[in-house]
């Protein structure tokens, strides 16, 4: 008699998983922030660049015959676009072709007044922050060739991981949320701000609204009964929900609930299956019971007057700089445009437009409109490449959700990108290291990559 073989808890951990989880756990705990001079920059881009030597050096390299790198090459090609923009605009120019560029003539005429000849000059205005853009790129190009080269087996753990990602955060924002002290010297938080592991609560609220949205497809992938998952899934999204409301987020409130329809919609089979023994009625009572314990919670967190997100929503947002700031960077952006002032300059380059109405003890250290920013920075190759990125998203978007009844990873690949876009309208979520990752992530499963195969299977790990 022989006895049955049961597949490891632990099974499909290969080298790849290794480094990209331990990638992974240094952008949670270092890479929130998105200023140049924090300290997690250090640590993030230090640990990316060992964890590829470490790559090159040990792991093999994808087989020809697997299929991944062909269905990575389209978020490949853009990410070496996006990487190569950078590096052109730190190419020295001839002054004759610099002084052409316009939104110069004002250093022109400082190298005038000094009585020196007109230097070469970078086609950015300011290098040393187009630089910084540059090496922070090295994160999503690390996590791209670690899916690239990973097995179905190791790719299979990504939910899961992903998913604890972002219940720790969780837990670091409810201690927060209760009062207890975490200061993370890794970023710049705001004391006494919900934040998380991010410097910033928009962007904190963003990764809790694509875990509304992961955790309802987790508990169901693959077709796998729920089990254990279900409840953890369950709770763990009611948590997101008290957290978000917490935040100050108003852009939260928005993407939470989005996000937490999307992830129910796309379960909503599994859902199905799983009560498939039981009456037609407890479906359709189960979704009620959902929305309910939601709508409770907002209630009573709104009687507490721990809501702070709904607080800020419904206060005057004439206030907001956003809005004030707008013509302003409209303005900038005529000033610059075709050629851009240069990735990662809008910081100094805001100062000298700045008008007096704005001036306040803190600074407008970015748009708080990505695509805006972009457009300032990089002029038409930039919203050439913002134009090609948008439209590769929206054409593997509606592959994905036609073939939705195959495969559920692809669509939330792309629901999460859709929040991205969304929360990058009004803020810059995506220039964190740990959002760039999860974006990177988000990507591979859109494009394909990440397939039924590349699920758990039932009774398998997470």
């Amino acid at each position: 008699m022989h006895a049955s073989r049961r597949s490891s808890p632990f099974s499909g951990i290969g080298p790849c998983l290794l480094l990209l989880s331990v990638l992974l756990a240094t952008l949670w705990l270092a890479g929130g922030a998105s200023r140049a001079d924090a300290l997690g920059q250090v640590v993030v881009r230090t640990v990316a660049w060992i964890v590829l030597v470490v790559a090159i050096l040990f792991v093999d390299r994808p087989r020809p015959g697997a299929g991944t790198p062909a269905l990575v090459r389209p978020v490949a090609i853009l990410l070496a676009v996006i990487v190569a923009l950078p590096l052109i605009q730190l190419v020295p120019l001839p002054p004759a072709i610099w002084q052409a560029l316009p939104g110069r003539a004002m250093l022109a005429e400082a190298a005038a007044a000094s009585g020196q000849a007109q230097p070469w000059r970078a086609m950015s205005i300011v290098p040393g922050a187009t630089v910084n853009a540059a090496s922070s790129l090295i994160v999503p190009v690390v996590v791209l060739l670690l899916l690239a080269a990973m097995t179905d087996e190791e790719r299979a753990w990504l939910p899961g991981i992903v998913l604890g990602m972002i219940g720790a955060s969780t837990a670091v924002g409810l201690l927060q949320f209760s009062g207890a002290g975490f200061n993370n010297p890794f970023i710049n938080e705001t004391v006494g701000q919900v934040g998380g592991t991010f410097a910033n609560r928009n962007h904190f609220a963003l990764f809790l609204a694509l875990g509304c949205l992961i955790a309802p497809c987790w508990a169901v992938l693959d077709g796998r009964s729920p089990r254990w998952r279900g409840p953890v899934a369950l709770g763990l999204v009611l948590l997101l929900v008290l957290v978000i409301l917490a935040t100050g987020s108003r852009a939260g409130i928005i993407l939470g609930a989005a996000g937490l329809a999307i992830g129910l919609f796309l379960s909503r089979k599994g859902i199905r299956r799983t009560l498939r023994r039981y009456p037609r009625w407890v479906y359709p009572a189960l979704l009620a019971g959902i929305v309910a314990v939601v709508a409770i919670l907002v209630l009573v967190s709104v009687m507490a007057d721990r809501a702070v997100s709904i607080d800020r929503f419904l206060s005057d947002q004439g206030q907001d700089m956003r809005s004030r700031g707008l013509p302003t960077v409209l303005a900038m952006i005529g000033a610059y445009f075709p050629a851009g002032s240069g990735l990662g300059s809008f910081d100094p380059i805001f100062r000298i437009h700045e008008p007096f109405a704005l001036l306040k003890p803190t600074y407008f250290n970015h748009a708080h409109n990505d695509f805006l920013e972009i457009i300032l920075d990089a002029g038409i190759p930039g919203l050439a490449v913002l134009l090609a990125a948008i439209g590769w998203w929206g054409m593997a978007s509606v592959r994905a959700w036609r073939a939705a009844g195959s495969a559920m990873l692809p669509c939330a690949g792309s629901a999460m990108i859709l929040l991205v876009l969304l929360s990058s309208a009004i803020d810059y979520p995506v220039r964190t290291p740990l959002m760039m990752a999860v974006v990177t992530i988000a990507a591979v499963w859109l494009a394909g990559a990440c397939r039924s195969s590349a699920l758990p299977a039932t009774g398998q790990h997470l």
